[in-house]
């Protein structure tokens, strides 16, 4: 299985293509990768529905992306939790280019707001689903009861991605478009991202203005 660098990991069709007989191969490493080891900026969503509108030209068939899926989506979360297990936060740095602590903030904050249910809500949410397992592990969530959940969660999200896929594909026009639906995909993937920042930015600009507005009362006062 060769992948010229040339072609752009967000392209997704193209990325299947690439993989030539190797495609399911090439699909359980992108979504191993993505779920868990700390590299977020891969087309997982977007490269679940695509394989499952190109199956056939692929060579391959709905199911056997499920089961590739699901499989490599466990081991990708049970590596995080590994990781955040034995290392945790000493990954992260402020300055960094993908391991931000601003980051496992977020995944942090999110695994807080809805305990192990994040495992599968957060298999929705881009870069979340990354960093989520990592803070589960960093939690210390009980090994048993993390598995389970990533199992549940794994199995959600890939179903949901292939199937639809395959209503997908069954319309003429999609299929003719794959490249626009693939776009569309990832903005509406990583639009929760993006709300969630600006809301973060907001908050934090919001906090900035009470604190100042505190000190100058203080200031008037003495």
């Amino acid at each position: 299985m060769m992948l010229p660098l040339a072609i752009p990991l967000f392209d997704a069709s193209s990325l299947l293509h690439s993989f030539g007989p190797g495609v399911l191969l090439g699909i359980g490493i992108v979504v191993f990768i993505e779920s868990g080891v700390l590299f977020p900026f891969l087309p997982g969503d977007s490269l679940l529905v695509t394989a499952a509108i190109l199956a056939t030209p692929l060579g391959i068939a709905p199911w056997q992306i499920i089961v590739v899926g699901i499989l490599a989506a466990v081991a990708g979360d049970q590596v995080g939790y590994w990781l955040g297990r034995e290392f945790g936060r000493r990954l992260f740095r402020d300055d960094a280019r993908l391991l931000k602590t601003s980051h496992l903030r977020e995944a942090e904050a999110f695994f807080t707001k809805y305990g192990a249910l994040s495992l599968v809500l957060g298999r929705f949410v881009p870069v979340v689903r990354t960093y989520v397992p990592l803070a589960a592990g960093t939690a210390d969530l009980h090994w048993r009861r993390f598995t389970l959940w990533n199992v549940v969660g794994a199995a959600t999200w890939v179903v949901v991605m292939t199937m639809v896929g395959v209503l997908l594909g069954g319309i003429p026009f999609v299929a003719d478009h794959i490249d626009v639906l693939a776009i569309v995909i990832v903005v509406v993937s990583v639009l929760p991202v993006v709300i969630g920042a600006l809301r973060t930015r907001q908050k934090r600009r919001a906090d900035a203005r009470r604190d100042r507005t505190s000190q100058d009362e203080q200031r008037v006062i003495g």
